[in-house]
């Protein structure tokens, strides 16, 4: 069976992608997305592949709103997010905790990254997420989500802004400009001290498949597993996460995710897969 495919370039992935594992059951035409992220618009509201990359909080407002996918245990990207936050440190000096009251600017409001530091800093930092006025550029994937946000006028760089004075800090970027540095001062103390807290590394990106491949073709699904696993396992830089350890992470996210209003209620997490997808 020929599967339409979404899958970016990660470790993970590279043996799947260059055909150096392969299967009697399945081959993938992949679709090329650069970023692999806009990809993820099409998947959620027109079904565009059958297996696909999806970030876990854009799957988690999709299965709010009853889209037709299915979550696979299979993570492709995965990172601490600390170091994806900037403020322009020639307007003053900034920390988390200043960040009530402020402009900060993100890429969308519904970005994964966006939803763990919003967590971050609301549950680890005291910010009063709700005073913040949120600059977005960005729509999100899922039609349905009513974005509150103020959104910059067209033709507006998020990194630009903050090095412009229009923005007090953003979320998920990174930037070499000598005048941004990073929210959080010391990265690696701040990562090392959060994941002893929480003994949770934050999952950016998993893998899913359409609920008709699902109920239709539950091998093929399994064999779909099977292969990203296999892939993943000829990586040594592909994320590597036992099940209670996937289970945290998912379990904080779609917390801090629900908290924010992302999804109307918080999920458990066998609810994300199905029976076929929850057994691996």
């Amino acid at each position: 069976m020929r599967l339409r495919t979404l899958l970016g370039d990660h470790p993970g992935t590279a043996a799947l992608k260059n055909g150096s594992i392969r299967s009697d059951l399945v081959e993938f035409d992949f679709a090329q997305y650069s970023p692999t992220n806009r990809g993820f618009k099409p998947m959620v509201r027109e079904g565009a592949f059958d297996v696909s990359e999806m970030a876990i909080v854009t799957y988690l407002m999709a299965k709010s709103f009853e889209k037709p996918m299915v979550l696979l245990p299979d993570i492709v990207l995965a990172r601490f997010q600390h170091g994806h936050a900037l403020y322009n440190a020639k307007k003053g000096k900034l920390a988390p905790r200043d960040l009530n009251g402020k402009r900060v600017g993100i890429r969308s409001f519904t970005t994964t990254t966006g939803a763990w530091l919003r967590g971050i800093l609301a549950n680890d930092y005291g910010v009063d997420l709700d005073s913040i006025d949120w600059v977005t550029f960005e729509d999100a994937h899922v039609a349905e989500f009513v974005d509150t946000t103020r959104r910059a006028a067209a033709g507006k760089q998020i990194v630009q802004m903050l090095i412009d004075g229009e923005l007090d800090a953003v979320l998920g970027e990174k930037s070499d400009h000598p005048d941004l540095k990073p929210l959080f001062a010391d990265v690696a103390a701040e990562e090392n001290a959060w994941f002893g807290k929480h003994k949770v590394v934050p999952i950016n990106h998993m893998v899913v498949v359409s609920r008709t491949l699902s109920d239709r073709h539950p091998d093929v699904v399994r064999e779909v597993h099977r292969l990203l696993a296999e892939s993943a396992a000829a990586s040594f830089a592909a994320p590597r996460f036992s099940p209670d350890e996937m289970r945290r992470s998912l379990e904080l996210i779609i917390d801090y995710s629900a908290q924010q209003q992302l999804i109307p209620r918080a999920f458990a997490v066998d609810e994300l897969f199905d029976d076929v997808t929850r057994a691996p």
